[in-house]
């Protein structure tokens, strides 16, 4: 008898290699009906995934990781093919998505919470996670994230950024979970129905947490080499599109002369080129929109009055790149201080006081401090009112570890009482 269905057709989205500008590969364009059939499939393997031991959980997401390591070097060169970034910061990223993975594999059967006498406190699964990925560092924030649901004894689907699923599509394949961990391609068409999707319990977006810009205090006294050093390997690392990229920097009027030469050096001095070069120090953007959005934010800064040091004109021609950009003087209204960029651009601002250089913080999410004073670290990381304070270092990503708060969003807590 013949089969007289008709089945759905779906197109493709083509994956750009940012540093030519050419298609290296092509993943299916889903929509509502794909994240449908995803969530299903999820829910389905929840139950027996959930009564799964959790020692069991960890012991298979350890072998996972073992997977992942020996194939370490074939999933950097995914990432810097389809996002751009040196081969080393992909590395650098796989290294710390494998960590994170062996990370919770150890923390998701410990028991964490104390309990009352004669009561037992859980934790239990939410259920069905959708994880929603960026395109900037999507191995270590990916494999983050799903690790942490996957060892509490969620399903997970996970849909990567469709202009860099490639290499967490590899993930994925080499986890070999089933059910289990589903990978829905697409772009907004497909997250949107994703995220609210009546069988999804819980979203997360890697990222989110570090929403804001990253603030740098630039103390007097310090070694104004050394700060320029460390905010310029922040800044254009990836060429500045991690969300814990450098952006603003505030700088005592005691240095700023000499911190803004030698970052002004710094930023000149970077080999720009393909991130499979091995003397490439900074990549492209991501695509021709983002160069065009990082750009608009220049001019708007300098239209506004700062002071363009360096960079600050797109390097046309195949791929695209931009230059490390260094400005100064940005008013508080312009865009690159109200909002982040997401590109190779430092706007420092010269201050005259440590009191002064807390002040206009309230849009950051990361903040570091470089200062030779102990008063003037806990000033700082009581006053400013970031998510992340890092004293005397720059707050970089990828970060390889697990963080045990993620463990608490993807769970439940229950409380049983016994008379």
């Amino acid at each position: 008898m013949l089969d007289l269905g008709v089945s759905r057709r779906v197109p493709e989205l083509a994956v750009i290699d940012p540093a030519t500008g050419e298609a290296i590969g092509h993943v299916p364009a889903g929509g509502a009906p794909e994240a449908h059939d995803a969530v299903t499939a999820a829910r389905t393997a929840r139950t027996a995934w959930a009564r799964t031991a959790a020692e069991a959980r960890g012991s298979l997401l350890k072998a996972a990781a073992r997977r992942l390591r020996e194939h370490a070097r074939e999933l950097a060169e995914l990432q810097t093919r389809e996002t751009g970034t040196p081969l080393s910061h992909s590395l650098g990223g796989v290294h710390a998505g494998i960590g994170a993975i062996e990370a919770y594999a150890e923390l998701g059967p410990l028991d964490r919470r104390p309990a009352p006498r004669g009561d037992l406190v859980l934790r239990e699964p939410r259920g069905v996670v959708a994880i929603l990925m960026p395109w900037s560092d999507p191995l270590a924030a990916s494999c983050s994230a799903l690790a942490a649901a996957l060892v509490a004894g969620n399903t997970v689907v996970l849909k990567p950024s469709e202009k860099a699923p490639l290499a967490t599509e590899r993930v994925v394949e080499l986890l070999d979970l089933g059910d289990v961990l589903m990978l829905l391609h697409g772009d907004e068409r497909a997250a949107r129905p994703l995220a609210t999707h009546p069988g999804v319990d819980l979203v997360i977006r890697p990222g989110e947490e570090a929403a804001g810009s990253h603030l740098v205090v630039v103390d007097a006294g310090v070694d104004t080499d050394w700060a320029a050093a460390e905010v310029a390997a922040s800044a254009f690392s990836g060429a500045g599109q991690s969300c814990g990229s450098v952006e603003r920097v505030h700088v005592h009027r005691a240095v700023a002369e000499p911190f803004l030469q030698a970052l002004v050096r710094r930023a000149r001095s970077l080999r720009i080129g393909p991130g499979l070069s091995p003397d490439t120090e900074m990549g492209p953007l991501i695509d021709a929109d983002q160069r065009l959005w990082v750009h608009r934010q220049v001019q708007d800064a300098v239209y506004e009055g700062a002071e363009l040091l360096a960079g600050g004109d797109p390097l046309y021609g195949a791929g695209f790149f931009y230059p490390p950009t260094v400005l100064v003087g940005a008013p508080d209204d312009a865009l690159v201080i109200c909002g982040e960029t997401r590109g190779p651009v430092v706007s420092v601002r010269i201050v005259d006081s440590f009191d002064e250089a807390l002040i206009g913080g309230e849009r950051i999410g990361i903040a570091s401090v470089l200062t030779a004073l102990h008063d003037h670290a806990q000033r700082a990381w009581r006053a400013l009112p970031a998510r992340t304070v890092s004293v005397n270092a720059v707050f970089q990503t990828p970060r390889g570890g697990g963080e045990p708060e993620l463990l608490d969003a993807v769970t439940r807590t229950k409380v049983v009482h016994l008379a």
